[in-house]
């Protein structure tokens, strides 16, 4: 009886729920993280979700209240800042417009929002943020380390090797501890160690950066991991990119040493009776390398010395006599700032699938993945035992790991047993690519425990759903997945696995928007572009690698267009035009340093790359030597030019310039012109010398003749279809735009059949080969092992935005930027019967499942609430499409537009809506 009376009072719940209707306030960020310590943007950006069970809800207004205190905000005592009502429908991006705030003030907020349907809703929970060090002088805490190599250190090798650096101090609490705050920076790497406890989550950190332009700091809230009494700070320092990974020598281009790690700490505590003290690096504290990380490299692995290991030694009471004074050294550059991107952490986990022993001693692990990180390793034997693990992306014939493709790099953990216990032991400050370990030295036959896999990559959500009825398409979504987030170290790198691992700005120019549909990218890419911007030459070159540890300047349009690209996707995607206005100036100085040196007579001459990785004649090239295959360089130059004439024209607009808005408008027309003039063959109707990219980029960059874009079309349908026998036909160029120019004009069909072709050429020939990554060539199983990494995103291209905007109908309006405008167009094609794509965006959830049978098109949407879609539906006419078994034209939320090539175009506004039309 009491259950029955349970039940009948929630179904009253959610009737009256379902009648008056329910919004909800969620996800408030600030700076676009969840309650982000230390930050230093001077008037941060504030954000919110709204959730309605409710149709057609959009804010009209909001107020936010902060306080200095969480108690103040309970009350409503918003000492900070008290916005009042403020009629808008912001809700991304709202700057904070209250009192100014200074070094480690914290801040609580809250918001309320008043909607359409007139009502108002809850304050929502209550958030926070906390500001950094705002000025240099904020630190008194000042550089340390030692600028020297111990006995046991290699630093000038080819194989350079340096043991990890333990630094220490011993300090004394008087008094009951209320708050305390670390901020932090170690380069390359470091770990923060209070009392014994290393504190935070955080791997490999901080962010990698162009030393000597700009370090990051971290910051932490350690209150409790202190205590009033004798307290310890220690950290470990590991070389990451800072001290270089090859000496001369090593066949490869320079790799930038900025010299010995070293650190700076600064821990502000407060005390309850309000009083405050403060610990600093100075030259109080001590350094040892006599630890038992005895080696650590990116390229070669780390060795750990369980016998060395320094019990207490980041504890009160430890005997530190035998270390050595630390040195005051200099900073690493120009900036200590805080990072405001994430950084990175284990993620995730993956166990062995089957372990075998090749030869006595010998066993071979394959984990069922390529992805990227490390492996916990679990182990009991005689103390000095050393056990070596060693990973590869594939394996040789005989069952034995195939390290040819991963060319100097040594990529071997090594660690050695103390005896005492069952021991467990994972790397530091290093990270691997690869699905297959080697373990040898292992005391006893090792079983499939004795190793776990460690998911390494940035801290970031997943904000993607993608699946269709299509196998293929299903295990190439599955493969770019693990392949973007493999390739997240801080910085978006080409491969994780050989002795490279760079950011390579070609590489992500157009992959950049397919990821952003599946993992929130947006501080990351924010990010590298200050990377880009803090190695621009004095002149104006950006570099092809950034940050530029390998200092390539070739002075090419195509890579370095990624860093006008990306600024624009980060607009278009998350609604970020920060990074337009803060780049603008150097954008800018960039395209004059390339007209002024390469353009002649509105041509630009100059390309290095090519199109890159283009399919060639032979299995086993790297490149292919067929003039016929290869794209000019100066038609490369000169439309890539003209693209990015028309993003600078629409960033001047944004910035407020309108002097160079016509300046870049006149110049683009002038380029335009020139272009096809040089490269249009006005009586066959193909651009340069026939390529499928020649010809693609002329219509995706708008610059073909409207007269001319049918003919210039159907070369790149009969190229692909006749030639390339209805195979990829391009490289890493041609491919940022090849699908989504034949789905653009009408040929959605040739798109499908690229995106499930399982022969080669094709990212489905990679999934039947038995890549679970995308590989870097895409004859990568037979090519030259030079080259052949397993896992590189280059040659996606415009693959997973297609996937996302064409086949699952999610699709930001660049008029109305971070969906507050959304374009559902499904791509209703070949035998793909069932598409179920989800994108979390700024505003919420954004679904699109849609069914087709021989009979009708059956189509779930979901739309947030404060925004609206733009909704094709595939139909014939527009009378017999239904939305919840009611007539749709009986919506009077919903407005018809128009009938346009097959379907019926509406106006939808927020909220859940089942649609059916008959085919």
């Amino acid at each position: 009886m009491i259950r029955q009376i349970v039940l009948l009072f929630l179904f009253i719940a959610v009737a009256c729920t379902a009648q008056t209707g329910h919004t909800a306030l969620t996800r408030l960020r600030c700076e676009y993280r969840e309650n982000p310590l230390g930050i230093d943007a001077a008037t941060p950006r504030l954000s919110w979700e709204i959730t309605s069970n409710e149709r057609n809800v959009m804010q009209q207004a909001y107020q936010i209240m902060v306080a200095s205190s969480l108690a103040d905000l309970e009350a409503d005592k918003a000492d900070l800042w008290n916005s009042g009502k403020i009629s808008s429908d912001q809700s991304l991006g709202v700057a904070y417009a209250g009192k100014p705030l200074g070094t480690g003030d914290a801040c609580f907020w809250k918001v309320k929002v008043w909607t359409s349907d007139g009502k108002e809703s809850a304050w929502s929970e209550p958030a926070s943020w906390t500001m950094g060090l705002l000025q240099p002088s904020d630190w008194q805490a000042v550089w340390i380390g030692l600028d020297s190599a111990f006995a046991t250190d290699r630093p000038t090798d080819t194989f350079t090797r340096l043991a990890a650096r333990y630094l220490r101090k011993d300090f004394r609490l008087p008094k009951k501890v209320k708050k305390a705050t670390a901020y932090i920076s170690g380069v390359g790497l470091y770990e923060l160690y209070i009392n014994g406890n290393k504190t935070g989550k955080d791997v490999l950190a901080p962010g990698p950066t162009e030393y000597n332009k700009r370090t990051f700091y971290n910051t932490y809230n350690v209150t409790s991991q202190l205590q009033q009494g004798d307290n310890t700070i220690g950290a470990i320092l590991g070389n990451g990119r800072y001290f270089s990974m090859r000496g001369n020598g090593s066949g490869l281009p320079p790799i930038t040493n900025f010299g010995y790690p070293k650190m700076i700490c600064q821990l502000d505590v407060q005390y309850e009776d309000g009083s405050a003290d403060r610990i600093v690096t100075d030259n109080s504290w001590k350094v040892t390398a006599s630890g038992p990380v005895g080696a650590n490299n990116e390229y070669d692995g780390e060795e750990y010395d369980a016998t060395k290991e320094m019990p207490g030694w980041s504890k009160p009471g430890f005997n530190a006599a035998s270390w050595l004074p630390v040195q005051l050294v200099s900073k690493p550059g120009d900036l200590l700032v805080a990072q405001m991107n994430n950084n990175i952490r284990v993620m995730d986990t993956v166990k062995a699938l089957q372990v075998k022993e090749i030869k006595p001693g010998v066993f071979i692990y394959d984990m069922g993945q390529n992805f990227v990180g490390w492996v916990r390793l679990k182990v009991k034997g005689p103390g000095g035992t050393q056990v070596a693990l060693r990973f590869a992306e594939r394996l040789n014939d005989d069952g034995s790991l195939y390290m040819a493709n991963l060319r100097s790099a040594k990529v071997t953990d090594k660690y050695t047993l103390n005896g005492k216990s069952t021991e467990e032991w994972e790397p530091r400050f290093t990270y691997h690519g690869f699905r297959y370990v080697e373990v040898t030295g292992y005391p006893g036959k090792p079983d499939l425990s004795a190793i776990e896999g460690r998911v390494v990559y940035d801290e970031m959500a997943t904000t993607g759903h993608f699946e269709t009825s299509n196998e293929v398409i299903n295990q190439v979504y599955k493969n770019a997945y693990w392949g973007i987030r493999g390739n997240y170290r801080g910085m978006p790198t080409d491969c994780p696995q050989r002795d490279e691992r760079m950011g390579w700005l070609g590489d992500r120019a157009v992959g950049a928007r397919g990821e952003s549909f599946i993992f929130d990218n947006h501080l990351l890419y924010a990010k590298w572009l200050q990377d880009i911007e803090d190695a621009q030459t004095a002149e104006g070159s950006v570099p092809d690698v950034a940050p530029s540890y390998w200092r390539m300047y070739s002075d090419n349009m195509t890579w370095p267009a990624a860093y006008l690209i990306i600024a624009n996707l980060l607009y278009e995607q998350y609604g970020d035009d920060q990074p337009i206005r803060k780049h603008y100036a150097s954008m800018k100085k960039w395209m004059a340093y390339m007209k002024d040196k390469y353009m002649k007579e509105h041509i630009l001459t100059k390309d290095t790359y090519g199109d890159w990785c283009m399919p060639p004649e032979s299995p086993e090239l790297i490149h292919s030597k067929d003039p016929a295959r290869k794209t000019a360089g100066d038609f490369l130059g000169t439309a890539f030019y003209y693209h990015l004439l028309t993003l600078m024209e629409r960033f001047a607009t944004i910035t407020g310039n309108p002097a160079d808005v016509a300046s870049f408008k006149a110049l683009g027309e002038e380029v335009k012109t020139a272009f096809n003039k040089k490269f249009l063959n006005q009586e066959e109707g193909y651009y340069a010398n026939n390529t499928p990219t020649a010809n693609i980029f002329s219509l995706a960059y708008q610059l073909a003749p409207v007269d001319k874009q049918k003919q210039v079309f159907r070369h790149i349908a009969d190229k692909t279809l006749k030639d390339y026998k209805g195979h990829i036909s391009t490289g890493l160029v041609g491919a940022e735009w090849l699908m989504r120019t034949l789905t653009n004009n009408g040929r959605g069909d040739i798109a499908y059949q690229l995106a499930t072709n399982t022969s080669y050429p094709s990212w489905g020939y990679m999934a039947k080969e038995g890549a679970t990554t995308i590989w870097e060539l895409w004859n990568g199983n037979t090519a030259d092992p030079a080259m052949n990494s397993g896992n590189h995103v280059m040659l996606l291209g415009d693959l997973v935005v297609w996937y996302y905007q064409d086949l699952g109908a999610i699709q930001p309006d660049p008029a109305a930027p971070g969906f507050k405008k959304i374009i559902m167009k499904p791509l209703v094609v070949g035998d793909l019967k069932k598409v179920d794509a989800s994108y979390h965006s700024g505003y919420g959830m954004i679904r699109s499942n849609w069914e087709k049978t021989d009979k009708s098109f059956k189509w779930r949407i979901s739309v947030p609430v404060n925004t609206h879609a733009t909704v094709y539906v595939p139909a014939k006419d527009a009378k017999n499409i239904k939305e919840g078994g009611k007539p749709l034209a009986d919506n009077k939320d919903v407005k018809f537009l128009r009938m346009e090539d097959g379907y019926a175009v509406y106006e939808i506004p927020s909220g859940d809506y089942e649609i059916l039309s008959d085919n």
